[in-house]
């Protein structure tokens, strides 16, 4: 959904920078061309009330690089391969997580965590790919990614955003694949899987080209596609239409303020914290409650090669606030039950220390965290053994998580796409929902 759609614009950005329109256009931050009769307000209270009768969304929030299960969900205090890290009590009796998660631990309660993840793939951008779509990447096949997924089956069609919304930049996450470009991610901005402070979101709303004359401008454009002849091309413009018709509803739509951040009440914003993936995720409940069916909010690099312990505890620190004021956020408004909240990387870390005081890459066992979506909270599925080396008791693989995941959502996993080439592929081949997620 990245086309240049017309001229001579530029956008402030909240924390002063300027963007050019092809930066500005790449990333579709029209919030600035946003009009509309209705108020956002209204538009998201009506939304809302609908959610909590039938609509269904999900928040993905992606740890890139892999984040280590020994300093966040399955710590191994006592034993040498667990470290440095302790464990904490949360509200749930029995379950214990990193001491780095303390504001996490008091949300426990909302939190399926699965303990005993194990897959094959160790390398970051195969793995990326396989946790995203539950297929490792082909040469013939682009499988299209689970926000994907969801914006082709379960979007809502009075909402005027984009499907599916990737916040941050998520290497080898895949897009629409070979359900179309339709329904790649719409990117929005760069850093939100970085530290530092501040918002990647476009808050200005004060139209910067008139209604009237960027109608005029589309106006030609359609004229001008139209005309063409040329069967070779005749597909790829009538795509290039599309897009426009999907960019253009979004972009005079009042909705577009759902992505100003500057509207929602300063108490709201300092409950969710300092940071770009704070924003992320008061971005991807006002997404959500707008209509949006899938949001994915990058957080990273969790990559600890080296420096550990430290490496995970500052990003922790990202996490934690965040992380559990969204999950009360959501229950507060009644909108949990419907809406699925995954935590998740491509692979875990090492068991052993090595000589740089980091962990490498390992998938043999790792965790993942569920919560709202109707999956039952306060439970810990799987264990793995004294030192964390293996699975001990039920394991998960990619295929069981995805089949969970799309069923909690009510999307059929053995749905059957057709490829390029004429051959039908299931949005999961095998695997088995765990049913303890799912009730």
């Amino acid at each position: 959904m990245s086309q240049r759609i017309f001229r001579g614009t530029q956008v402030r950005l909240r924390e002063g920078r300027v963007v050019g329109r092809r930066e500005f256009l790449r990333n579709v931050s029209l919030a600035g061309l946003a009009a509309g009769a209705a108020s956002w307000t209204d538009c998201v209270s009506a939304h809302a009330a609908e959610m909590r009768k039938q609509g269904r969304a999900c928040i993905l929030l992606w740890m890139a690089g892999a984040p280590s299960q020994f300093e966040t969900f399955d710590p191994k205090p006592g034993h040498e391969n667990g470290g440095e890290t302790k464990a904490i009590d949360t509200n749930v009796a029995g379950l214990r997580i990193s001491e780095y998660l303390p504001e996490t631990a008091r949300v426990a309660d909302k939190l399926a965590v699965v303990r005993s993840m194990s897959t094959k793939e160790g390398n970051h951008q195969r793995a990326s790919y396989m946790l995203h779509t539950s297929y490792v990447p082909t040469a013939t096949v682009r499988h299209p990614a689970i926000g994907s997924v969801a914006a082709h089956e379960i979007a809502d069609a009075a909402c005027e955003l984009p499907a599916f919304v990737r916040i941050g930049q998520v290497q080898n996450g895949s897009n629409g694949g070979l359900l179309g470009t339709a329904f790649d991610a719409f990117d929005v901005g760069g850093g939100a899987g970085r530290a530092g402070g501040g918002s990647v979101m476009p808050v200005n709303t004060t139209p910067t080209t008139s209604v009237d004359r960027y109608r005029r401008r589309l106006g030609l454009l359609d004229r001008l596609e139209q005309s063409v002849e040329n069967p070779a091309i005749a597909v790829a413009s009538a795509e290039h239409r599309k897009l426009y018709e999907q960019s253009s509803r979004m972009i005079l739509s009042s909705q577009m303020k759902a992505f100003d951040l500057e509207l929602e009440p300063q108490k709201v914003r300092d409950a969710y914290g300092a940071g770009t993936f704070a924003s992320g995720c008061l971005l991807a409940r006002r997404l959500v409650e707008t209509g949006v069916a899938f949001v994915e909010v990058g957080l990273g690099n969790w990559d600890t090669h080296d420096d550990n312990f430290n490496r995970s505890r500052g990003l922790c620190q990202q996490l934690d606030r965040p992380y559990a004021v969204l999950l009360r956020d959501l229950d507060e408004r009644g909108m949990l039950d419907r809406t699925l909240v995954v935590w998740m990387g491509e692979f875990g870390r090492t068991p052993r220390i090595n000589g740089r005081g980091g962990r490498d890459h390992y998938p043999r066992a790792f965790n993942a965290v569920l919560a709202g979506g109707g999956v039952k909270g306060g439970q810990i599925i799987g264990a793995t053994t004294a030192g964390g080396e293996d699975v001990v008791e039920n394991p998960i693989s990619e295929k069981d998580l995805f089949q969970s995941i799309y069923r909690t959502l009510k999307i059929d996993p053995d749905k059957e796409f057709m490829s390029p080439i004429g051959r039908p592929i299931k949005i999961v081949e095998g695997g088995k929902p765990v049913p303890h997620l799912i009730g």
